[in-house]
């Protein structure tokens, strides 16, 4: 991929015969594909905590917590505090439903096809 080994740009996914839906997520909003995993292993398992999805992605719990940090500033995850019996808490994380991140795509691509109409349109006259 031309932009980074993690996360493609659009000229990445034009050339893309059939990219997969990480792959959209990744370029669409801006993550990297091990954050667009994140997301997705979620979806899979819903209130996990990061030592969960941790072990699930076989990655370090730094590097998973700063992938869900992303995906909770993107709007794509969201996260609650579980109390725990011997005291304390544990956060839990669940991704927002795949249809309701299609819907953002979905959004943040026409805006995106918006401003390029506006940015040919314009070309000329400025």
């Amino acid at each position: 991929m031309s932009h980074t080994a993690d996360r493609p740009a659009i000229s990445d996914l034009l050339e893309t015969e059939h990219p997969d839906f990480r792959q959209v997520l990744s370029c669409v909003f801006g993550v990297q594909d091990h954050e667009s995993r994140t997301y997705l292993a979620l979806l899979d398992r819903p209130d996990s905590t990061v030592a969960e999805l941790a072990e699930a992605l076989d990655r370090d719990r730094s590097n998973v917590n700063r992938s869900l940090t992303t995906l909770l500033d993107k709007g794509l995850v969201e996260r609650r505090r579980r109390l725990l019996d011997p005291g304390g808490y544990v956060y839990e994380y669940t991704a927002v439903p795949l249809p309701e991140a299609k819907e953002m795509l979905h959004e943040a691509l026409d805006e995106w096809v918006d401003t390029v109409h506006g940015r040919i349109d314009a070309f000329g006259t400025e």
